[in-house]
């Protein structure tokens, strides 16, 4: 059985066909859904699918950083009055993002970090969004030394160096989705040397959809080429991967 610890099911995308993207899923063997936050804006949806599968929907609660701009003081108090107000398991899409904008870095950093801390508090996993941003992102977690906190490093395609810098850091996993069935992919290098036990396995869906479907939407069905792909890169069974990474993210979400 499989675990997609990061699809956005509650999107727009899923709207005209959200009961047969399911029986896919579950045809695949799909047997959680992990979805994180972004903001106020998609927070009613959110809540509404979760509501509607329990057991299988699993929500999580966050600011994402390409929602952090001018009204980012807000969005944030948003988080801050929900975050006790029903069961999510983890604080997140939190963290870094200076690929679209550049102009709000100073706000996403303090963003992340208080978003941390509030997580570390409720002893919750935080689920990381990083993209063209590592030094910034480093010196965030230069700053929560002394904080103690689990969670994902979500879309993960760094180096194994920096995998193992960031375990040296917290109690980290690293999502593995469709990236890594891409020609060429650095992740799929990097993932050879890589812990099966620290690896979750996620789609990103409706976005970053795998080979052979790449171009299309993904959906959480998909989820399974992705850990056919891990197999092969480490020499294993799907059966082996779809074990050992579900295993995991019931451990780091509490499912």
């Amino acid at each position: 059985m499989l675990t997609d610890t990061h699809c956005h099911l509650y999107d727009e995308a899923f709207r005209d066909d959200f009961d047969a993207v399911l029986s896919r899923a579950r045809e695949a063997g799909v047997e959680a859904y992990v979805m994180p936050g972004i903001d106020r804006a998609s927070y009613d949806a959110l809540v509404a699918v979760a509501d509607a599968l329990p057991g299988f929907a699993f929500p999580c609660i966050g600011l994402h950083p390409t929602s952090v701009g001018e009204d980012w003081q807000e969005e944030l108090d948003f988080v801050k009055q929900h975050l006790d107000g029903r069961r999510w398991y983890a604080v997140g899409e939190i963290g870094l993002d200076e690929y679209w904008s550049k102009d709000h870095v100073k706000q996403q950093m303090r963003v992340l970090a208080e978003q941390v801390c509030m997580a570390a508090e409720r002893d919750m996993p935080v689920i990381i969004h990083l993209r063209e941003a590592t030094d910034d992102f480093l010196r965030v977690m230069e700053d929560l030394r002394g904080v103690t906190f689990r969670g994902v490093m979500h879309a993960w395609s760094g180096s194994y160096e920096m995998y193992r810098r960031l375990l040296g850091m917290a109690d980290f996993k690293f999502g593995i989705g469709g990236v890594v069935t891409y020609k060429n992919a650095g992740v799929a290098v990097a993932l050879e040397k890589m812990s099966l036990d620290d690896i979750v396995l996620e789609t990103d869906c409706p976005w970053l959809t795998p080979v052979p479907y790449r171009g299309k939407r993904n959906e959480p069905a998909y989820v399974r080429l992705v850990a056919e792909k891990v197999a092969q890169i480490k020499g294993l069974t799907p059966a082996e991967v779809a074990a050992v990474t579900t295993a995991s993210a019931r451990r780091l979400f509490n499912l």
